[in-house]
């Protein structure tokens, strides 16, 4: 968008050459600008906000509803290693890679689990004692999102929404533009067929 137009609104206001759809062009460009410094980040900022309220309210209630737990490995599975086992957050937060092993632990009622969990442990023998997260029933669970990820996320969400809503109000604009331009011709058009045939005839069609 440029702000030609709105620099120049006051020179032209007075200029004989100066035509009423240049002063709805340049009011309509002034809008435009204050919709994408004012209205585009308060957009932002309000869906930042509340998309970090609602994240934080998850963190909460994951961090209530999972549980660290001790498990013993019994063996380390034939799959071999994948990045993506289970707990793909951390994987992509901290670039560790899991694997992937069975073992054995206690749900939080005290009754004894076994499955395939994922560690970061770069010891994987038997017997060896493993940190994982289970949900209330004792089954293996994600990491919980911790606060300051879901702030990020918050943050990225509001900063994608003001450029949304930035580039929305450009689009309408030059939409608005190209309707405008497109009548005025509309309007040449006329204009030029009804005294163009009357050039070089003195005194016809008066």
């Amino acid at each position: 968008m440029t702000v030609r137009a709105v620099l120049e609104f006051r020179r032209w206001r007075r200029s004989p050459l100066y035509r009423p759809t240049d002063r709805h062009e340049a009011w309509l460009t002034l809008a435009a600008l204050l919709l994408m410094a004012v209205a585009a980040p308060l957009l932002g900022r309000l869906c930042g906000s509340l998309t970090d309220d609602a994240l934080q309210a998850a963190v909460e209630s994951q961090r209530a509803q999972r549980h660290l737990t001790t498990a013993v490995v019994v063996r380390a599975n034939r799959d071999g290693t994948s990045p993506f086992v289970q707990d793909s957050e951390s994987v992509v937060r901290e670039a560790t890679t899991r694997t992937s092993v069975t073992a054995v632990w206690k749900a939080p009622d005290g009754t004894e689990r076994s499955g395939t969990v994922s560690t970061t442990s770069e010891t994987t023998a038997p017997g060896t004692r493993i940190r994982i997260w289970t949900d209330e029933t004792g089954a293996p669970a994600m990491r919980p999102m911790d606060a300051s990820t879901a702030r990020t996320h918050a943050v990225l969400a509001g900063v994608g929404t003001a450029l949304l809503a930035a580039g929305s109000v450009e689009v309408a604009r030059r939409l608005v533009l190209w309707r405008m331009v497109r009548r005025r011709y509309l309007r040449i058009d006329r204009a030029w067929a009804e005294t163009g045939p009357d050039w070089g005839r003195t005194g016809k069609g008066n």
